[in-house]
């Protein structure tokens, strides 16, 4: 199926940073990486290329890419979901709590057993988050702002509701090896990370569902009167979405041996910018997942050099908001050079 515009043209350029440079967005942030590596390794020398370095961004990066991956599909088709880090944390809790409860008094088969009914639990709440927005936004027509920010105040409620606040920690040893395990030197979570990656890479690219949502992301309104039924496809979106939210959350519970109802709450800002660097249209119907991921080592070297060099955490994340109003604002300036309407 071919991407439809808004404009009823099929030669809508791609939105943002890849219309400057018509190569593609993974050459573009090739050169931009290639870029900055030769500048911080000019600043810090051995520190930045330092193997503990190397695998400290390897062990750091998998989470926010499965967190930018479920923001990613929602942007892709027009939508937002602002819910994905209460959902994660609240899958997290969920499967922290069976775990801490019923593990520890299980033996043999049973001890694995409750460890898969943990993740299976962690998934049945995500899903139901994603059907909520799904059939919200959908079904009812209300702004995915509006849906994913209700679904999210809701989620970090009851978050803070079951723990009132507290950690809950101390997990089965097969679990904390997915967060801090490697495999012939290459953390675990990066394959999980990868493994993720290469399968939506193949949904949104060949499969009819993915041509939906591209096509959804476009023009609603042309894609319903092609003859699709988009409210299932944005209901699938948004479950697809949380599913991916509890992935990263069953990461990010591993690599900190502990769940908590305010984790991650900084990432959200990074996932969208990580999504619009990579070349995703913050209006939808235009991304790759190559994109994402270069966008994402790309932040991930920034990341590790401002800590390197001594900058503030909050001094980073008020960087990330200035590069997303520059990409952004960019991107509207290229866009209004060649002629281009949203």
């Amino acid at each position: 199926m071919a991407e439809i515009s808004r404009t009823d043209s099929p030669t809508r350029a791609p939105a943002l940073l890849p219309r400057l440079l018509h190569g593609g967005t993974v050459p573009m942030l090739s050169l931009v990486l290639v870029a900055a590596v030769a500048v911080f390794g000019l600043l810090l020398g051995d520190r930045f290329f330092s193997a503990g370095t190397l695998q400290s961004m390897a062990f750091q990066l998998p989470e926010l890419g499965i967190l930018s991956l479920a923001m990613m599909v929602t942007l892709l088709s027009g939508g937002l979901n602002l819910s994905i880090i209460a959902t994660a944390n609240l899958c997290a809790l969920t499967m922290a709590w069976v775990m801490t409860t019923h593990v520890p008094q299980a033996h043999g088969l049973m001890w694995g057993g409750w460890q898969v009914i943990a993740v299976l639990a962690g998934l049945g709440v995500g899903a139901v988050v994603g059907l909520i927005n799904g059939y919200v936004i959908a079904y009812l027509g209300v702004s995915p702002i509006l849906a994913t920010l209700g679904t999210m105040t809701m989620c970090k409620g009851l978050a803070i509701g079951m723990t009132r606040g507290n950690v809950i920690s101390g997990f089965p040893d097969p679990i904390v090896f997915l967060g801090n395990g490697t495999l012939l030197g290459v953390p675990v979570a990066l394959l999980v990370f990868a493994a993720l990656c290469v399968p939506l890479a193949v949904l949104l690219d060949k499969s009819p569902f993915g041509h939906k949502v591209y096509m959804i992301g476009s023009s609603e309104k042309a894609t319903r009167y092609s003859g699709v039924d988009t409210r299932r496809v944005l209901l699938g979106v948004y479950v697809l979405s949380s599913l991916l939210a509890v992935v990263a959350a069953l990461v990010m519970m591993a690599r900190f041996n502990s769940a908590n109802a305010s984790y991650g709450e900084s990432y959200l800002l990074v996932t969208i910018l990580a999504a619009v660097l990579g070349g995703v249209d913050p209006f939808g119907g235009f991304g790759k997942v190559g994109g994402l991921v270069m966008a994402l080592v790309l932040l991930q070297v920034i990341s590790s050099a401002f800590n390197l060099l001594g900058f503030s955490p909050f001094l980073t994340v008020a960087i990330w908001g200035a590069l997303i109003i520059a990409v952004a604002g960019f991107g509207v300036v290229i866009e209004r050079a060649s002629g281009t309407s949203r």
